[in-house]
């Protein structure tokens, strides 16, 4: 395949994800549904021993639930790295129908081969299943109370650098080129779903991180079709940033009170939500939610920490993060009390265990065990 070929093969394929979009099904109402499945995938590294502290956790929570068969907990196996490798598939075949016969998921980390790993070059699992079940919206809510710090990221989710991220070429040994991709679908649905929020909590200002002064086209196409949105929530007062200078906005106490609701491409959502994380107190802290219409993933926003595995203190992982991504997802359930429950509970977690992460101090067990007593 030459390169005007490669490259034409996908803009096809981006043109058809476009078509694809266009009849995306109505968000899901979950508070009227007879019976859901959550899928929970346990990951690489340290997800097993996280995700069995937040089943633990869970099942002692939903307790009732679970014994009526309104919710099910099902496990969700092989998306491990080696059956990935083995089957030369980024999310194998078997694995993805398992996964889209649930409703909503509860995803550890997953390992993503980097370039010079040793292993092949296949993709985030998180960005295909991401693409594949059209979870358009990263949420990823940060809040430092004593600082008056209460922020939600909306991270677009399914284009930008990550769309393609595997499909770059080299061309030679001098040149290699990767793609980046904004759609006027994919980022009106994501401002309309930030400014819908902001809304609904009273009228939150709203902000839009870009770089829209060097990539004039894909960055200027996504704060402009932002903009049109925010015209028909004429209530809500909006700005727009550059994302180098709102890194740095963020760890400053003249500016970092004054953000509430942020939309954010891919990329810089990434790069932005971990830094605001780790003001929180890490990025084991953070929960995250994947939002579609008819399926949404919640998870740890951390990796898979493989040097804890390797240094054989895996049983000192945290799985704070994974218990926050489960608040999140029973608040999607229209469950409020027993999120409220849950996230009281985590809490008070993190005001008595010692977690450092380092071999020290409490372990997941130690942190099941609080959590489940208090629930």
């Amino acid at each position: 395949m030459t390169y005007r070929d490669h490259f034409e093969q996908i803009v096809q394929d981006q043109l058809a994800r476009v078509e694809a979009m266009k009849d995306a099904p109505a968000a899901a109402d979950y508070a009227s549904k007879e019976k859901i499945v959550i899928g929970t995938i346990d990951g690489d590294g340290i997800g097993p021993i996280i995700m069995d502290s937040a089943r633990r956790i869970l099942e002692k929570l939903l307790t009732e639930d679970i014994a009526s068969g309104r919710i099910e907990l099902r496990r969700i196996e092989g998306l491990t790295i080696e059956n990935r490798i083995a089957k030369m598939e980024t999310v194998p075949a078997d694995v993805l129908t398992g996964i889209k016969g649930c409703d909503l998921l509860l995803k550890g980390p997953t390992t993503t081969p980097g370039s010079g790993s040793g292993m092949p070059n296949l993709e985030s699992a998180n960005v295909t299943l991401r693409r594949e079940l059209d979870l358009f919206a990263n949420v990823r809510p940060v809040s430092i109370p004593e600082k008056n710090i209460d922020w939600i990221f909306f991270r677009e989710n399914t284009e930008g650098e990550y769309a393609l991220g595997s499909r770059g070429v080299d061309i030679g040994e001098d040149i290699s080129i990767d793609f980046k991709v904004t759609t006027t679908i994919g980022t009106t649905r994501l401002a309309r779903a930030a400014f819908e929020y902001a809304k609904n909590n009273g009228n939150q200002n709203v902000t839009i991180v870009t770089k829209a002064n060097i990539m004039k086209k894909t960055d200027g196409r996504f704060l402009s079709l932002c903009r049109e949105v925010a015209r028909d929530y004429p209530k809500i007062a909006v700005d727009d940033w550059y994302v180098d200078i709102m890194a740095a906005n963020l760890v400053s106490d003249l500016f970092a009170n004054r953000f509430h609701v942020m939309i954010l491409p891919n990329l810089y959502g990434d790069i932005i939500t971990d830094e605001a994380a780790q003001l929180q107190g890490g990025v084991g802290t953070a929960g995250s939610a994947n939002i579609g219409g008819r399926y949404a993933m919640f998870e740890a926003i951390h990796g898979s920490a493989p040097r804890m595995v390797a240094d054989g203190i895996a049983e000192y992982a945290n799985p704070a993060s994974l218990c926050r991504a489960a608040v999140m997802m029973l608040r999607h359930m229209a469950m409020t009390e027993a999120a409220a429950k849950l996230e009281s509970a985590l809490d008070e977690a993190a005001e008595v265990l010692d977690m450092p992460g380092d071999g020290t101090g409490h372990t997941a067990a130690d942190f099941t065990a609080f959590v489940v007593d208090r629930l």
